[in-house]
């Protein structure tokens, strides 16, 4: 299985009740599905999220030694329906700790674990990456620096979960599954990070629909009042109105926002850095002109990475389709 298979989007024939593994229904087809129809379609796309780890693990790890399996979890309500559907397949789920987050989107993912029994792997950045220490240097990061806060964010974070389990890299890899899908590549796509994408051809109706048929995936407050995870709120692709919203629910987050900028400014970092989310108005004609830099894994910045296959690695057994209890 490619990364082509997972994220080209291409021209869509069919029964939109059978999705195939190549392309993705439009979105206004299924939204015309009778709730009969989509629910079908829907445990049509269960089966099939299954049969994405199931090719994954036959092709990338007959050589190799699975060592983890993980769930990478922001604890956004769409992180949630993978989290539910692939609980019982997962050794552990791995939740960023970007230390620029919102406390209550930790404890929903560190409260759920608990409830399903399910070891979690927290991990902030080293003090050296920290989202503050860049800051009070350098300003609040703009869009072209979205990467930059990736990697010293989140993709040490995994790095870090993938040498706690690999002993022989040559011979060991870890799993990593996300919920990145594919209607959302071409604002969401980018940089590669290893791990695979069982949601890749749902929609949004979709996750709706299974939420629907399954009253108990779990709801995160927060995600429900900001319409992200706030996992990550590191401003670089920040809206225009975004931190007003942030002050009417989370004050005390804005705040905190508030206080870093005077102290970067303080600082010496030069004034429109100081504010956080200065870099909306780019954004918006990058978006409008279609010439965004896409980045990775940021779900609160409304990006993803496309994924490959690199060394990675938990002790625990192969996951194995199991209905979780």
């Amino acid at each position: 299985m490619t990364d082509e298979h997972l994220f080209e989007l291409g021209s869509w024939a069919g029964d939109a009740t059978r999705p195939g593994r190549h392309t993705i229904s439009p979105a206004e087809l299924v939204a015309g599905l009778s709730r009969r129809d989509r629910e079908r379609r829907v445990r049509a796309l269960v089966d099939q999220a299954h049969e994405i780890v199931d090719e994954a693990l036959h092709t990338h790890f007959v050589a190799h030694e699975l060592t983890a399996s993980c769930l990478m979890w922001s604890g956004g309500n769409d992180s949630n329906v993978l989290a539910h559907l692939m609980r019982g397949r997962v050794s552990h789920a791995v939740h960023a700790n970007t230390g620029i987050g919102i406390e209550a989107t930790r404890q929903h993912v560190r409260d759920t674990c608990r409830q399903w029994k399910l070891p979690l792997i927290e991990k902030a950045p080293a003090e050296k990456d920290s989202y503050e220490r860049f800051v009070l240097a350098h300003g609040f990061p703009g869009p072209g620096q979205h990467d930059r806060m990736f990697q010293r964010l989140k993709e040490r974070t995994f790095d870090a979960v993938r040498r706690r389990f690999n002993t022989d890299p040559r011979r060991q890899r870890v799993l990593f599954l996300a919920g990145r899908r594919r209607e959302e590549s071409r604002r969401r796509g980018g940089n590669a990070v290893a791990g695979i994408a069982p949601l890749a051809n749902w929609t949004k109706l979709d996750l709706n629909t299974y939420r629907a048929m399954h009253p108990d995936v779990p709801r995160n407050e927060v995600a429900d009042l900001l319409h992200m995870s706030g996992e990550c709120l590191c401003g670089s692709f920040a809206q225009r109105g975004e931190l007003a919203h942030l002050r009417t629910f989370y004050p005390e987050v804005a705040a905190y926002l508030d206080d870093l900028g005077r102290r970067a400014l303080a600082n010496g970092v030069p004034p429109r850095r100081c504010e956080w989310g200065w870099g909306w108005n780019r954004t918006a004609r990058s978006r409008t002109s279609g010439t965004a830099s896409l980045s990775r894994l940021c779900g609160s910045c409304q990006r993803t990475g496309q994924f490959s296959f690199r060394q990675m690695p938990d002790r625990h057994a192969t996951p194995s389709r199991r209905t979780p209890s």
